[in-house]
């Protein structure tokens, strides 16, 4: 067992101490694979807290009609993504399930009805990330899908909903990108950390609305201007940030990592939030 980890703890009992929760820019599956700044970024994240009695993970790709929760004792390993090296594919994350928590968390969120999944697995916005934190896979990982049809607000209030599981020593974190545009993504300098003047500004913007709790102005993209509209054509990416924000306190510190962006238009800027 990593040492970083103390103070193991039966599952979901209540603790006396609150879970952090992570808003995580994944950027590339690569990363998955790879020993850079961005994944040794997230280790270090995790680096000296309690051990989770389990992982919640809402990835920009795992988008719904409703919200699911994977409910099976052995979730697959999923490898949706295509064009990338062999060794990609033979990733094999066979980290447990709960049907417990998954149970658990159906009761807890009340404003809607939360469906069991049997099907989904782990999508590699999920275990790109996990395997690096937790390489022994044996913490149960569950996702929470994404209800692509609410917007911003919807998720930043349903996640309030799951603000007890960080009490009971759940690790709840939002898997995707703050600023997501593939088409207009610079190739040639895509492991370059570069930014065009409209993501830079953007993201500072972001991080300023972020430190100041400033929630509100984040649930709709209008009101980041063109920037916004560039940065977020698509909120896949970006509606996992309303997940990490919503279950933040008012004693919740905020601190930033893995802050840069690549090829013009992904921030892999990141955030831990935690008293």
């Amino acid at each position: 067992m990593n040492q970083d980890f103390k103070n193991y703890v039966s599952q979901f009992q209540e603790r006396e101490k609150a879970m952090p929760t992570l808003f995580v820019g994944h950027g590339s599956p690569m990363n998955g694979i790879q020993d850079n700044e961005f994944s040794r970024g997230w280790v270090d994240m995790v680096k000296g807290i309690d051990l989770p009695s389990a992982v919640l993970v809402i990835s920009a790709h795992w988008l719904t009609r409703g919200t699911l929760v994977t409910a099976m004792e052995n979730p697959k390993t999923i490898h949706d993504f295509g064009g990338f090296p062999d060794e990609l594919f033979q990733v094999q994350y066979a980290a447990p399930g709960s049907p417990e928590l998954a149970k658990e968390i159906k009761q807890e969120v009340e404003s809607i009805q939360v469906h069991l999944d049997h099907e989904w697995g782990l999508d590699h916005g999920t275990w790109s990330v996990v395997r690096h934190m937790f390489p022994e896979a044996k913490i149960p990982v569950l996702q929470l899908s994404i209800d692509y049809f609410k917007p911003a607000e919807y998720h930043y209030k349903l996640a309030q909903e799951l603000a007890k599981l960080r009490k009971k020593g759940v690790l709840i974190i939002g898997s995707g990108n703050m600023i997501h545009n593939l088409r207009m993504l610079d190739w040639q300098n895509i492991d370059q950390n570069v930014g065009y003047d409209w993501a830079n500004e953007l993201n500072d913007t972001f991080l300023k609305i972020i430190e100041q709790k400033d929630h509100t102005k984040l649930f709709n993209i209008q009101n980041l201007g063109e920037a916004g509209k560039l940065a977020i054509p698509t909120p896949d990416h970006y509606y996992p940030l309303m997940y990490t924000l919503g279950l933040q306190n008012n004693k919740d510190e905020v601190e930033i990592f893995n802050n840069h962006l690549l090829g013009g238009s992904i921030s892999m800027t990141s955030l831990r939030i935690e008293s």
